[in-house]
């Protein structure tokens, strides 16, 4: 165990704390090749509650540095019957996490013979996080939102974590990516307590909008494409994700409202 006098304390930080016992030159050289690496990064994906749950929605661009590479990526993905993960970060290691908590999920069914519990779940998806520390530290991070009904409670409930799994619940509404600024602003000013459906529906098509609109990393609607973000309820009758003609519809009103200003 290393100590250091007060004057060399890395205190709290973990990178400082390599750089104090020798390790920093070697973490530098792996961040170095990290960028070079120029891996696909997801973008922005928002969530928040409503009357009868939650909505989760995320745009479909990933990005190579200034380059696009990936048009239809889908970010927002069904976990189980009754909980979702929207993902920000770098695309491989974050498909690769949710394609083994959806197995885990469905391994702890299949052996238990019930659900894991919405708070379980939250807990599992954590140390998933914090197992991609390692590549994290290299420039690959991953940081989830998870979101689902808990059938304990009969209430929508909200979680985000850090690049360290920490995992923190959110009441009302949350926003995660390169976009997350501009959408959870939109957010946090349009977000009423019990919002109806299209009400909240129309809330996250706004956030990504206004995102996609100032951060060059969040894609918009494509409409030459026929590509729209994905957008999902969680209710008490589970998972359902919005039709394409349901969301066109959605930003057809956000793109009149715009013009009349």
């Amino acid at each position: 165990m290393p100590m250091f006098t007060p004057g060399a304390d890395p205190g709290s930080s973990f990178p400082e704390l390599l750089k104090r016992v020798g390790l920093g030159a070697s973490i530098e050289v792996s961040g170095a090749v990290a960028a070079e690496l120029s891996v696909p990064h997801a973008t922005t994906c928002v969530a928040l509650r409503y009357a009868d749950g939650v909505v989760m929605a995320g745009d479909r661009r990933a990005t190579s540095g200034n380059l696009i590479s990936h048009r239809g990526m889908e970010k927002v993905v069904q976990a189980d019957e009754y909980s979702g993960v929207a993902i920000a970060g770098a695309a491989g290691p974050a498909m690769e996490m949710v394609k083994l908590f959806q197995l885990q999920l469905e391994h702890y069914e299949k052996v238990e013979g019930t659900h894991l519990s919405l708070e379980g779940k939250a807990n599992q998806l954590s140390m998933m996080v914090r197992g991609n520390l390692p590549a994290a530290m290299q420039g690959m991070v991953v940081i989830p939102i998870f979101a689902g009904y808990d059938l304990l409670r009969s209430v929508g409930r909200l979680f985000t974590y850090d690049v360290t799994g920490g995992r923190y619940e959110e009441h009302d509404y949350v926003a995660t990516g390169s976009g997350s600024l501009h959408a959870g602003t939109v957010i946090k000013i349009g977000w009423r307590d019990a919002l109806d459906r299209a009400a909240a529906v129309a809330l996250a098509c706004r956030g990504l909008w206004e995102a996609a609109d100032a951060d060059s990393a969040t894609g918009g609607v494509d409409a030459l494409r026929g590509i729209y973000p994905v957008v999902a309820t969680i209710t008490t009758d589970g998972w359902q994700r919005l039709d394409d003609s349901e969301l066109a519809t959605v930003f057809e009103s956000i793109v009149t409202e715009v013009r009349s200003r």
